[in-house]
Formats: structure tokens, C-alpha cells, sequence
């Protein structure tokens, strides 16, 4: 039977709409006969580039379509785009209908939040909650309100702007009996240029009390815990004089808490919940009594019980209204918990470590769970017997002991460890007496601090673990002992020379039975087929070898055969750090070319065996086909039973500075290799990861994300969940939990990320890679494992990593440099190490810089005694360590080729000051102007600040030629906050030009500029301006801020003014600023500008860090823009005033 399909039996109704925020629906009717229809066809095309997006088929019953709505997905429809949808269908001969067209313009904004509710805490304050937004990524979320008089103009109305973490807002100080509107916004990460408009229809509350609703009365508490209560009550719901019924109970509860911080300074925090609803039966019998939970320890809290109506809102679906009955309420103070973490004892100095005593710095606990008693010194005696701590066993004492307790406010900030001395501790009633023994063998010391619960319950938290190791000679207990010693190291002497022939016969074995791997150019990826991990049981972390005794790249060195390499690693030495400087020197002469020998001449180490890597099952872990693990150091994992080739993954054990398998070495990992590799992490017991590459670079993948961006993810047998994220200017830190599924036992782990290396190339400066690595030692525990470190290939990047932190290491104990040892060592361990000579060079520029720069960062709460340290003079000498750190800023100078565009004829007049010139690679850039040169230069740098690289535009006071390309700037750049740190004249010499204009308005170029406001403060002025773009009539806001307490000559007499004056600053541009930069400008934009800006990140990393290094942030600030903080007079004002900012702890951003 021939069906006719032409004509009649065509697709009718086509239509598509908007789902959601990711999905997009298309619907048509079908014919009456469905039995005439074989198929049905979707094509759907982008308008605009004439792209078909899909083509799609379906049997005669479907009749729905959901398509995802993603940007850069060229098979999911483009926001903000014109799509066609075309339809028809066929017979069962191949016959087609006629083509049903149907085209939108996909109009999507950003999504608002959806689900927005409010909740009565007390008369005069609300809780508004809300769904959070899953994507795009949220940036932060504001709440408006204002009551139902003042409609308009909402950028006028009070505001709260909040994490983009939160859903949920207290807001209080509200007017009893006013009925108010409520907005929630959100701003995205992925619209940068614009701020969402369309608001979600607007919830409105009254926020009187209903005296005709039944209410809780009567209301007592039991129980009470640190984190929860259970609370009592009665139910007025019989009394005549209620004529509504409480159909629901709900909990609000609000605490404050003030407590010590770890630092000594006061903190207070604010708690501020619901704790959910109680919806009563029908009978209004119900459980006189509820359980409170998630409350906070040590704080005081006002809870209040209220009834609602089931019925919360009218018919207009665009309103929520909730009335309530008058509150029951208590307040009450939750017990003390465990105290917080404790940092682990500090040995002040290695060198001080003598025979039986030991120095220690000590630091207190938080007081913010309860407070402390007292602490306790407890020591841990190694039980395996060493070479370097071998005691007969009749000389042992007990395996751990208390060597000192102190009460909570008379703990030293110094104790010696092991000096003979007893204190006394009265608890539980007897004295007990401990004595600090003197320490005979190697040890583990810990600080423990101990309080009490109201119920006289112990709380106690231990700090990690200091491992003290004495001198590396034996102690002599007898002559029988030494005997046995000699017989001991006799046998390793031989077993050692067996191996070293072993290992020789092998060699030549390998190099005629394999060739040598090439070099990694771009390498390609290979095709990869998923596989499927499972595990049964969770797999025990394998052994990690013990730390040597002696150093790996010596052992190398000692006795490695190289003799076909005339620049092998016995013909370098390391090199004194007297000499390193003038070492790096010699070798950068003449091109570097002998730089390029030295490189060319390390071993490749291409004479193990790799055949693991070469298993056909094995082949698709490899990211890279040549860069491949060797079997003698490959990190081996427990293998899973009928799975071959479970016990592989593409990484391996590194040696660091006197201790084997520091380091795990390995690609990026695939997508097929996210189980084995969170499953490496989890069996070697490792807390730290290092990733020093973005996911993509050019356009090339390099990494695919192996976390979860949000929430728990499962890869393989192991759960991960990302609990933090710190994102800074050139790295981000994440915080995750990793358990094996179905097992309690959570680990957390620090994913950390430098995000400053270039796409091409290498870092301008070593500054940034070094702060960074410092960030990863204080992050990484003593007794953890490995730190694994990976970039793509896991051979470059990593390289520069492992050897540089290694050297480091190093020069805390020595005072010699082993780069090219340690490179050596390393080749023998993964193939191609530190992968070019570019890379080579740059860990001897960073190893150098290390040297210069020395170790500058200071605990806060030790500000004050490292500044009376630099304030004194050296050895009776008129010179200061201040003076003398202030000039090891000037060490390294600006190459007048870094100075480009500032010295062409074209822009030489634009500068204010000859020597005051911006870096070519840090500078701003103007849009050209067609047909005049040099229309791109305005002498001005890009900074980054503690959070966000390009924080700050540093610049000059603008000149009378520069002044258009002043604004042109501002407006390019997207900025909304000037800071300006001059007058116009000062000491009768112009600073700065006036840039704006007083009364009316004025034109720069294209750009109108009106004055709105100008408020005059005590220390500065606040002026407002309407800047107008005057070829499309947009126009922005713009506040500049003038400090006028700067003398003319010198720095403020006390810092505390301007630490204000930045504080409001950054207050503004949290509130009202765009995503651009902040401008600051003096009048060469170098001193008081580098001051400006240099405290704005010092005081960010004591807020954050609780850490001060002003030094490396001057010199960071320093290879962006050249002369920052100009004098010592300055440089010594940010010390003070960081110091004066710890004193007062004015919280700016709270």
C-alpha cells in the first residue's frame, strides 16, 4: 500500500521555547494518520553563520525535542542567536512532506534566582533564601529592598551583597508593620561586560505580627552541646481567643561569638540560620520538643519559635506573603569543643640543634571552640633503631613522655626542649611532675592543648608532629655495639658492589636492546577508550622508602659511569652560593652558549627500561607516546583482580634534597586515568598536589579537570569534594576530601595551581614561582606523602618545580647550589626532566634570585619584634637592616630593552619623567588610532593585586598632552575607581595636571565628563562624575579619590589614615565598581602609588595568610612597573603601617 505523504500529511504546530537556563524544547503535531508516517525530521541551523547545528530522526510517536543551550559548543544551540528549526517527514517508501519552518532569536539573559522566599526572624528583621544558580558561575548575588512606597530607581535601594557560595540573606533593621519588596540579583563570571538586569518577579513580606494566630509559649531548653540544642515547648492552640490556626512552627536562630585568634587578636563572628520547619497534623497534637543542630561552639544565641499559616501567599503568583504569631524565645550559650588546630612546634634554627637541647617556637591555639587550660609538651622517641640513632635496648626510655606543661596564658613563645628543667601540673588533684629530659636519640615532638567542656568532659587537639634529628653520628653505648655496627655496614658495603656491577651489565644490555626515545615536540594525544574502574576494597598506601642517609645526587655522583660524556655530572661540582651569581653569569656570556653546552651534556637517562608503558592495555594511559615511565621508578598502584594493567598510571617517584621519592612526577591526567590517579593519591597517602598548567594554552588541551568544580564527584573508587577555593593572583588553591567509597575515613588534600606560567614560553620573573612555592611547603605536612606534581606532559614544568623547590631545600642547610646534579638524578627517574634549555636557564635565574632575595616572610604576630630587628644598627655601624633590605631591592635592573614604546620619538613626550618608563610586556595599550603613531602609548603599567591579576593600573599624573588619553584609558579599560595620591603642586613644582572638571561639563576626546557630587572627608576628597561616550550616548559612573594627608615631603607620621583611606577604597569598588581596575596614580605613579597598592596586598595577606613579606611584595610589584615604593622613607612607612593595621585589626572588607 503506497501512502501519499505530499501536501496533507506535513508536520503541523512547530514551535520551540525556552526550558531553562540549558535547555531549550521544540514540539510539532502529528499528522492525523499515523500510520502514513515512517520518520520524522529536526534540522536545526544557526542563521547567522549558516551552520547546521544538528540533524536528527525519530519514529512516528515522538514528538518533543530538548536541545542544550552552551556557548563555544558547536553541537548545542548559541545563546543570543537567530536559530532556524526545520521539520518534515516521510513515508515508508522514502516519500518526503512538505518542510514545516519555524525561527527565534534565542534571547537569553542571565539567569535570575529562582525560588526566592522569606521568612520572619523577629519585628524588625527578615531572612530572604533562595536557589543557587549552577551555571553560568555565579560571581556574587545581591538582595535589594525597599518597602512598597518607593518603587522605582532600584539602584537607589538598600542593598546586601553576598558570597557567591550563599543563598540565603539576614536582613535586619527593618520597619514593624511595612510591607516591603524584595529582589534578588545575580552577577556572572562569564558576562564580564555587563551586570544582569532582569529581576525575578518580586516577593513582598509584611513584617507585622498576626495576634490572632495561636502561638508557642513556654519555652525551655535541655541538652545543650557545642553544636546543638533540644528545646521545649508549650501550644497555646486551645485558647478561644485564637480565632486562626498555626498550621507550621518555624526556628530562627541568630549568634554572636568573640574569641582569640591563633594570632592573639580579638575576632568576633556572627551566626545567623533557619533551622527548619515543623508542619503540625491536622489534630494540632504534635512533639512538644525539637532538636536543634548545626550550631557553632562557644557562642551565644537568641532562638525564636513562631507560627505560620500554611496559606503564605496571595493569589498574585508574583507575591509571597508569610504572617506570624508573636515568637517564643531564648537565649543560651552552646558548650566548648575541641580547640582548634595548633601549629606544630618550630625548631627557630637547625644549626642551633646541639647535643640533648633543642629550640622550639611555640604557638597558641584559637580560643574560638572554648577556652584552653593548658598546654602539654609531649615528645615521641623513635622506636626503629638507625644508624644515626642506635641505643641499646636496656638504654631506651619509654617510647613517648610529657617533657612540659604550661598553663594557657604562660606558654613561652620560646621553650628549649630537653634543658633539664620540670614544671608542675595540678590536675586532677596530686601534683604531677614532668621533666624536660635531655634528648638522646631523634625524636618526634607535638604541642598538645587541652580545656574543659562545662561539664568538666577533656577537650583536647594535637598539633602535627616535629621531627627532631640530632647529630648523624653514631652514639657510642659500648664497644659490642660498635662491633656489630662495623659487621653491619660491611654486608651493605658488598651487597652495594654486587648492585653497582648488576647495574652495569644492565646498562650495556638496555643500550643494545632499545633506542633512544625522541624529545617530545608538540606531541599528540593518543585516541583513548574508556574503561570502567571498580574496586571492592579500599587499597593500603604501599611502602615509601625511607629517606636516605645519605644524599641522592651525591650517591649519583660518587658512582655513576659516564664515560663516554666528557661533561658528565662528576665534572660538575656543585657551586658556592658566593660564587652562584657570577657562575650564572659566565654561562649566559656570549648568547648562552654555554649554558647550551652544560644542557646538552646531561645524561639523558634513556638507559632503563620502559616496558610497562608499552603493554598494549597500558599504551592509551599515556597522554603522550614518548614520554613514558620507567619500570625501576614507576609508582606502582594495587593492582584490581581481572583488570590487567590496573596497577599502571604514568608517573614517577622523584628524589628531593636528602630524602628518596619527594616528589611523584606525571602527566595531566585523561579522562580514563581519573580513577588511577585519585586512587595514586589516596595508596601513597599524599596531601599536596601541584598543577602547573592551565587546562588549555592556545587552544590545545593540556589537562582535563579531574576535580569536581562543585560539590563530590566519584572517580573510580574514590569520592572527591571540593570544600574551598582560594583563587589569587598567580595561583588558586583547592581544598578536597577524598574518601574510599564506603569506607568513614576522610583525607583532605590541596590541589594547588600555578596560573602565571605563559602560554608560550617562560615567566618574565621568578618572583611570582617562588612565593608560590613557598605557599605549597607551608601547605604540605611533615609526615605526608609525596607531593605530586604534574603539568601536561609532566616532564618540563614539573621539572622546574621539583628542582627548584629541591634547591631550596638545599640552601637552608648548605651553602652550595647542584643544579645540574640534581637534573641528572632526575633524568634517571623520568625521562626528559626539565625538557628545554630555556627551562634549564630559568631555575638557575630562580635559584639565583633565592640567593639574592633570602627568606623575608614573617609570621604577623612577630611584625613587631622583626621591626625593632630591622630598625637597628649593624655591628655599631650607622647602616640598618632596613637600609640593607631596601637595597637588595635595587639588585635587579630593568634591561633598557624592556622599555620599547616608551622611548620611541613618538611617546618620549608623554612621560613625565625620563626614567620613570613602563615595562613593554606589563604596559597598558590603547586602542591605535588609525594614522598616528604612537596613539596606543600612555605611560601606565598593569598590576596584580592579592587576589586578581591587573588589579591596578599604576600611572603617572597625567600631562596637558596626555590628558584625553587619560579617560580614553579609564573608558577602555572598563574603570570606575581613580585613586589619586598628589596635589597639583607641591613644594611649588607641578605634580599633576587637573584632569577634571570643577563645575560644568567637559570634553576629553570622545568623552564628556559631568561632576555630580564631591564629598569633602577629614583625610580625603570623594568626587563623583558622568562620563559619556559621545559616539554612542553609554555612560558609567566614575569616583576618584584624592588623599589629601600626604605631606609634601616624607611619609604620613602614622599609617593609620591611610590604611582607612584604602580600606574605603576597595569598599567602593566592592559595591559600586565594574570588573575593571582600580587606577592609582601619584605623580611618577611609582612611590606613593607602590605604597597605595603594596599595602593593599600586605594587609590582604594578613587577613587571609596571617603573614607579612613586604620585601617580596615590593620586589613582585618591582618587575611589573620599575621604582615602586621609590624610597626607604616609604618602604619603611608599609612596615609600620601593616603594623599599626595589626594593632587596630580594622577589618575594611567586613
Amino acid at each position: 500500500m503506497i501512502y501519499v505523504v505530499r501536501g496533507q500529511l506535513a508536520l503541523t504546530n512547530l514551535t520551540a521555547y525556552i526550558a531553562n537556563a540549558h535547555m531549550m524544547s521544540v514540539t510539532w503535531d502529528l499528522p492525523p494518520n499515523l500510520n502514513a508516517i515512517d520518520k520524522v525530521f529536526i534540522t536545526i541551523e544557526d542563521v547567522e553563520s549558516n551552520r547546521t547545528i544538528q540533524m536528527q530522526s525519530f519514529d512516528n510517536s515522538i514528538k518533543k525535542l530538548d536541545i542544550q543551550i552552551k556557548a563555544n559548543d558547536a553541537y548545542s544551540v548559541q545563546p543570543n542567536r537567530t536559530i532556524r528549526f526545520s521539520a518534515r517527514c516521510s513515508d515508508r517508501n522514502g516519500q518526503n512532506s512538505t518542510t514545516t519552518v519555524y525561527q527565534m532569536y534565542i534571547n537569553m539573559k542571565d539567569p535570575a534566582p529562582l525560588n526566592v522566599r522569606v521568612f520572619r526572624v523577629n519585628d524588625t528583621s527578615i531572612n530572604v533564601t533562595w536557589d543557587p544558580i549552577s551555571y553560568p558561575e555565579v560571581s556574587r548575588y545581591t538582595v535589594y529592598y525597599n518597602d512598597k512606597s518607593e518603587t522605582k530607581d532600584i539602584e537607589k535601594w538598600p542593598l546586601y551583597a553576598l558570597s557567591p557560595h550563599t543563598s540565603s540573606a539576614l536582613i535586619s533593621d527593618l520597619k514593624p508593620d511595612v510591607i516591603y519588596n524584595i529582589r534578588v540579583n545575580a552577577e556572572f563570571i562569564v558576562r564580564k561586560d555587563s551586570i544582569q538586569t532582569g529581576f525575578y518577579p518580586e516577593p513582598q513580606f509584611i513584617t507585622q505580627y498576626d495576634d490572632l494566630l495561636s502561638r508557642p509559649t513556654d519555652m525551655t531548653y535541655t541538652e545543650v552541646t557545642a553544636n546543638s540544642i533540644r528545646i521545649w515547648f508549650s501550644f497555646e492552640d486551645k485558647n478561644p481567643h485564637y480565632s486562626r490556626k498555626v498550621q507550621r512552627l518555624e526556628v530562627h536562630y541568630e549568634g554572636v561569638q568573640n574569641y582569640i585568634d591563633s594570632l592573639g587578636i580579638p575576632r568576633f563572628n556572627s551566626h545567623r540560620n533557619s533551622a527548619g520547619l515543623i508542619t503540625l497534623p491536622a489534630d494540632g497534637d504534635i512533639n512538644r520538643e525539637w532538636l536543634v543542630t548545626g550550631l557553632a561552639a562557644n557562642t551565644n544565641y537568641t532562638l525564636n519559635l513562631s507560627g505560620t499559616t500554611a496559606d503564605d501567599s496571595y493569589p498574585s503568583a508574583h507575591y509571597n506573603v508569610k504572617v506570624y504569631s508573636r515568637p517564643a524565645t531564648i537565649r543560651f550559650q552552646t558548650d566548648y569543643d575541641s580547640p582548634p588546630y595548633v601549629d606544630r612546634p618550630d625548631i627557630i634554627k637547625r644549626e642551633t640543634i646541639i647535643s640533648k637541647t633543642v629550640p622550639l617556637s611555640l604557638h597558641k591555639a584559637s580560643t574560638k571552640n572554648g577556652p584552653i587550660d593548658r598546654y602539654y609538651i609531649v615528645v615521641h622517641l623513635f622506636e626503629k633503631v638507625t644508624y644515626q640513632s642506635y641505643v641499646p635496648q636496656e638504654g631506651r626510655k619509654e617510647c613517648c613522655y610529657t617533657a612540659a606543661v604550661f598553663s594557657s596564658d604562660k606558654l613561652p613563645d620560646v621553650f628549649t626542649l630537653g634543658d633539664g628543667r620540670t614544671t608542675i601540673d595540678y590536675y586532677p588533684f596530686a601534683p604531677n611532675i614532668y621533666n624536660n629530659s635531655p634528648i638522646e636519640t631523634n625524636c618526634k615532638v607535638k604541642l598538645v592543648s587541652w580545656g574543659f567542656s562545662r561539664k568538666q568532659e577533656n577537650l583536647t587537639t594535637s598539633s602535627a608532629t616535629t621531627q627532631i634529628l640530632l647529630s648523624s653520628k653514631p652514639i657510642r653505648a659500648n664497644q659490642d655495639s660498635m662491633n656489630n655496627l662495623l659487621w653491619i655496614f660491611g654486608v651493605v658495603i658488598s651487597i652495594f658492589i654486587i648492585f653497582i656491577i648488576l647495574v652495569v651489565f644492565t646498562v650495556k644490555y638496555s643500550r643494545t636492546k632499545k633506542k633512544p626515545i625522541t624529545p617530545p615536540p608538540e606531541s599528540v594525544p593518543f585516541d583513548l577508550t574508556p574503561k570502567m574502574l571498580t574496586m571492592e576494597m579500599p587499597i593500603l598506601p604501599p611502602a615509601i622508602s625511607p629517606a636516605s642517609s645519605g644524599e641522592p645526587v651525591e650517591l649519583r655522583r660518587t658512582h655513576c659511569i659516564t664515560a663516554s660524556n666528557t661533561y658528565s655530572v662528576t665534572t660538575h661540582p656543585p657551586i658556592h652560593v658566593d660564587e652562584f651569581a657570577a657562575h650564572v653569569e659566565r654561562l649566559k656570556a656570549a648568547d648562552n652558549y654555554k649554558f647550551s653546552q652544560e644542557y646538552e651534556s646531561i645524561d639523558p637517562g634513556q638507559q632503563f627500561s620502559w616496558d610497562n608503558s608499552l603493554l598494549e592495555y597500558n599504551r592509551p594511559k599515556n597522554r603522550y607516546a614518548n614520554v613514558i615511565a620507567y619500570d625501576h621508578s614507576r609508582v606502582v598502584l594495587r593492582p584490581i583482580d581481572g583488570i590487567p594493567g590496573s596497577d599502571y598510571i604514568n608517573a614517577n617517584y622523584m628524589d628531593g634534597y636528602r630524602k628518596q621519592n619527594t616528589y611523584i612526577a606525571t602527566q595531566g591526567p585523561l579522562p580514563d586515568t581519573f580513577g588511577d590517579f585519585w586512587r595514586m593519591v589516596f595508596e601513597t597517602n599524599s596531601a599536596c598536589i601541584v598543577m602547573m598548567t592551565k587546562l588549555e594554552e592556545r587552544n590545545r588541551l593540556k589537562c582535563d579537570q579531574y576535580w569536581p568544580s562543585r560539590g563530590t564527584e566519584t572517580y573510580g573508587p574514590i569520592q572527591v569534594t571540593l570544600t574551598d577555593l582560594i583563587e589569587l593572583a598567580s595561583y588558586s588553591i583547592r581544598t578536597f576530601n577524598i574518601a574510599w567509597i564506603g569506607h568513614p575515613e576522610k583525607r583532605e588534600i590541596r590541589h594547588c595551581q600555578f596560573t602565571a606560567w605563559p602560554d608560550h614560553g617562560l615567566p618574565d620573573h621568578a618572583t611570582s614561582f617562588l612565593m608560590f612555592l613557598r605557599r605549597v611547603k607551608t601547605l604540605n605536612p611533615l609526615d605526608s606523602g609525596p607531593i605530586i606534581v604534574h603539568c601536561s606532559a609532566g616532564v618540563g614544568r614539573t621539572g622546574c618545580f621539583i628542582v627548584l623547590d629541591a634547591m631550596v631545600d638545599r640552601l637552608k642547610h648548605e651553602k652550595t647550589v647542584d643544579i645540574y646534579g640534581h637534573v641528572t638524578l632526575l633524568r634517571s627517574q623520568r625521562n626528559y626532566i626539565v625538557q628545554t634549555e630555556e627551562q634549564y636557564i630559568f631555575i638557575h635565574d630562580a635559584d639565583n634570585e633565592a640567593i639574592q632575595s633570602g627568606y623575608t616572610e614573617i609570621l604577623a604576630k612577630n611584625l613587631f619584634t622583626h621591626l625593632q630587628r630591622l630598625l637597628q644598627p649593624i655591628n655599631d655601624s650607622s647602616l640598618t637592616e632596613m637600609e640593607l633590605e631596601f637595597k637588595r631591592l635595587a639588585n635587579v635592573k630593568a634591561q633598557p630593552s624592556k622599555f620599547i614604546s616608551a622611548n620611541l620619538p613618538s611617546n618620549k613626550f608623554k612621560n613625565r619623567l625620563v626614567n620613570i618608563l613602563p615595562y613593554e610586556n606589563t604596559r597598558v595599550c590603547l586602542s591605535p588610532v588609525r594614522g598616528i603613531d604612537g596613539s596606543d602609548y600612555i605611560n601606565a603599567s598593569y598590576i596584580d593585586g592579592y587576589h586578581s591579576p591587573k588589579a591596578y593600573i599604576a600611572t603617572q599624573g597625567p600631562l596637558l598632552e596626555t590628558v584625553d588619553d587619560f579617560w580614553r584609558m579609564l573608558w577602555e579599560h572598563n574603570s570606575t575607581i581613580i585613586v589619586m595620591l598628589t596635589k597639583l603642586k607641591e613644594m611649588g613644582r607641578e605634580k599633576c595636571v587637573q584632569y577634571w572638571p570643577n563645575e560644568h561639563s567637559s570634553r576629553y576626546g570622545y568623552f564628556v565628563v559631568d561632576p555630580i557630587a564631591e564629598y569633602n572627608m577629614p583625610q580625603y576628597v570623594l568626587r563623583e562624575f558622568k562620563v559619556t561616550d559621545s559616539r554612542d550616548r553609554l555612560f558609567r559612573t566614575v569616583r576618584q579619590f584624592l588623599y589629601t594627608e600626604w605631606p609634601d615631603q616624607g611619609v604620613p607620621k602614622f599609617g593609620e589614615g591611610f590604611i582607612d583611606f584604602i580600606g574605603q577604597v576597595h569598599k567602593t569598588k566592592e559595591q559600586f565598581g565594574q570588573d575593571g581596575p582600580i587606577i592609582v596614580h601619584c605623580s611618577a605613579g611609582v612611590g606613593r602609588t607602590g605604597v597605595f597598592i603594596t599595602l593593599s596586598i600586605v594587609l590582604d595577606r594578613i587577613r587571609y595568610e596571617g603573614v607579612v613579606d613586604v620585601f617580596q611584595t615590593v620586589k613582585l610589584l618591582r618587575t611589573q612597573r620599575p621604582a615602586m615604593v621609590q624610597t626607604e622613607d616609604q618602604y619603611q612607612f608599609c612596615y609600620r603601617a601593616a603594623l599599626e593595621y595589626l594593632g587596630s585589626f580594622d577589618n575594611f572588607s567586613s
